[in-house]
């Protein structure tokens, strides 16, 4: 089985300015994908809602060797990271048909992406 890594990302104002029973269907799209992924063959092996940008920080190490630690998200842009899930799965195509529960309209996607297989590569 290939591992993907699921990549959430959204507008956090968005989230923040969400009621009560707004959050609760964010939360039941959760659910549904959690549930197809299951029906369907593929396997989560984790994943995680993560804090606000502004509480990133970015470790960065200079030509010169020095390190700098910095404040806030990576990029300026309204969409950030906001959480990601590991599955395991033998159908690309069909996963990327999941993700689309996440996805929200009108906003942002939902990015898929082989992480690499080091063993595979040693030999």
């Amino acid at each position: 089985m290939t591992t993907y890594v699921v990549l959430l990302t959204g507008d956090e104002s968005r989230w923040a300015a969400a009621t009560d029973e707004e959050r609760a269907a964010m939360y039941a799209q959760h659910a549904e994908f959690s549930r197809l992924l299951e029906e369907r063959g593929h396997k989560a092996t984790g994943g995680a809602e993560l804090t606000r940008a502004a509480t990133a920080r970015i470790v960065r190490r200079g030509a010169d060797g020095t390190v700098a630690v910095t404040e806030g998200p990576y990029v300026e842009s309204v969409e950030q990271l906001g959480g990601f899930y590991s599955v395991e799965s033998d159908d690309l195509d069909d996963l990327l048909e999941i993700c689309a529960v996440l996805a929200q309209p009108g906003g942002a996607g939902v990015e898929v992406r082989a992480a690499v297989d080091h063993v595979d590569h040693e030999a």
